[in-house]
């Protein structure tokens, strides 16, 4: 066990844990160390492919990236894609191991520590630093038996924390205090220190408020983080993070935001595009009139949000938009429901069923077989305009008469109308690819645009490593990261 290690763990969800992780793995990357991101337990339907050939929670893959060092399975051991109000598919090590209510999953919890600290332990033999990032809240102590997201890791891989609250949605003195309150007096001594995140204004006003925290907590204040005005351009790990208005003028593009939305982050680069305005609509919305295109994305559930869409009305919108010539585009899941029927008869995705499709192409899927999840690169059918992107998707869809693309290993992908309007495929990443996005807009009637995706992406990463740095004690984060000596529990 060569690396030292560090865990950045937070007072709640959404208090910016996961960016912290990615600004400080890409500066400490830029100094020279070799940096491993890792996440015991998350809960996301926003997965990302790994180069080897599993799954994992898609801010780990940009964490990975921000290292840049290629996404491993054991960067994320265990992933839950919630596919109901209680429960979700679990996903151990990149492949999935079955469903389970959240009830169930307590127990299914200490039997999971072994593949995490198996993970960890690899990740450390490669590594200088593993930067750990915890789940949810620290201070959910009724969780805390047989916990391998938190303070259970932190004390079974003897990892120190770092505890991270969020000023900008109130009572940070109270969250941070709060945690040391009432958390087990062992947990709280791993913690070394704790940063206040997304702070706006003067930061001299908050002095006497990190003196506070740290004289009723013990823990020494480590950074006071302005809030970062570019976190936008990075994908979001939930759904927490779809936009929630329209941008403005532009080229209007909908997409549908059902319940299980999966994969959101596929159109980040059109709502980062000057001459787009993207539209989440959400359900009870109806779709705007002036959409130049329709999107509908993957699912988690793809029956259940098939019903979900039909509840909201959408199918009647849908209708409307063809007939007045919109176009519509699904991926994965909004693939699926574009075709005739859905079929489920082996329950992967919640109870065996059979539901009929939008009837927009005349394809039928059948949730059955292994789950592919495969880098791929090809080109349109019609156009020979390349593309690179992945899949992730259980089902079989078949009936396809004119396919969309065409696979480098020679396979058609996807199907499209007659008249070239409705068109779906399996391809995550398609519009991430600026040649694919820029043949889009062009066929939608928009502007060809010289936006580059990846280019302002990395340069995201590089404003975030120095945003961090400006305003977080790094040389004593590196300090106070230490070898850890893994026990069996916590």
């Amino acid at each position: 066990m060569a690396a030292r290690a560090l865990m950045i763990q937070g007072t709640g969800s959404d208090v910016g844990k996961s960016l912290i992780v990615t600004g400080l793995a890409r500066a400490f990357t830029r100094r020279g160390l070799r940096v491993r991101p890792f996440k015991p337990q998350n809960m996301s339907n926003n997965a990302a492919v790994t180069a080897d050939g599993g799954e994992i929670g898609r801010a780990q893959a940009l964490q990975a990236r921000a290292a840049r060092v290629a996404a491993t399975v054991h960067m994320n051991p265990v992933l839950l894609k919630p596919q109901s109000e209680t429960g979700a598919q679990v996903v151990v090590q990149g492949k999935v191991a079955g469903a389970t209510k959240a009830r169930d999953y307590q127990a299914m919890k200490p039997r999971l520590l072994c593949a995490v600290l198996d993970s960890f332990g690899r990740l450390a033999l490669e590594a200088d630093l593993v930067l750990v990032e915890g789940a949810g809240s620290s201070s959910e102590v009724n969780l805390r038996t047989g916990d391998i997201a938190n303070m259970g890791f932190a004390r079974a891989a003897d990892v120190p924390v770092v505890l991270v609250g969020d000023i900008d949605r109130g009572g940070v003195i109270a969250s941070l205090v709060g945690t040391k309150a009432v958390i087990d007096p062992a947990d709280a001594a791993t913690v070394v220190g704790f940063i206040v995140n997304r702070f706006r204004g003067d930061p001299s006003l908050f002095g006497d408020g990190l003196e506070v925290i740290a004289a009723k907590t013990g823990w020494p204040a480590l950074g006071l983080v302005p809030h970062f005005d570019a976190a936008h351009r990075l994908p979001a790990e939930d759904a927490l993070g779809l936009p929630t208005a329209p941008r403005g003028q532009g080229l209007k593009i909908a997409v549908l935001a059902y319940p299980r939305i999966a994969n959101f982050d596929d159109f980040d680069p059109l709502r980062l595009e000057p001459s787009v305005n993207l539209v989440f609509v959400r359900p009870g919305e109806a779709l705007p009139g002036d959409a130049a295109l329709v999107i509908l994305p993957g699912s988690k559930a793809t029956i259940a949000d098939l019903a979900a869409l039909r509840n909201s009305g959408w199918d009647i919108d849908i209708e409307a938009h063809v007939r007045r010539g919109g176009h519509v585009l699904g991926i994965c899941g909004g693939y699926q429901m574009l075709g005739r029927s859905v079929a489920d008869p082996h329950g992967i995705e919640g109870p065996p069923d059979t539901a009929a499709g939008l009837g927009l192409l005349p394809v039928d899927t059948v949730l059955e077989g292994g789950k592919v999840l495969v880098e791929v690169a090809g080109e349109t059918a019609a156009g020979s305009v390349p593309f690179k992107g992945y899949e992730m998707h259980v089902g079989r869809t078949t009936g396809a008469v004119r396919p969309l693309l065409r696979l480098d290993n020679g396979h058609d992908q996807g199907a499209v109308s007659a008249d070239g309007r409705i068109a779906g495929c399996y391809i995550h990443g398609l519009l991430t690819d600026d040649r694919q996005r820029r043949y889009w807009l062009q066929r939608l009637g928009g502007m060809a645009s010289p936006f580059d995706y990846e280019a302002d992406l990395e340069a995201t990463l590089d404003l975030l490593a120095e945003h961090v740095e400006a305003h977080i004690d790094c040389d004593r984060l590196l300090a106070l990261a230490r070898i850890p000596h893994l026990t069996s529990s916590g």
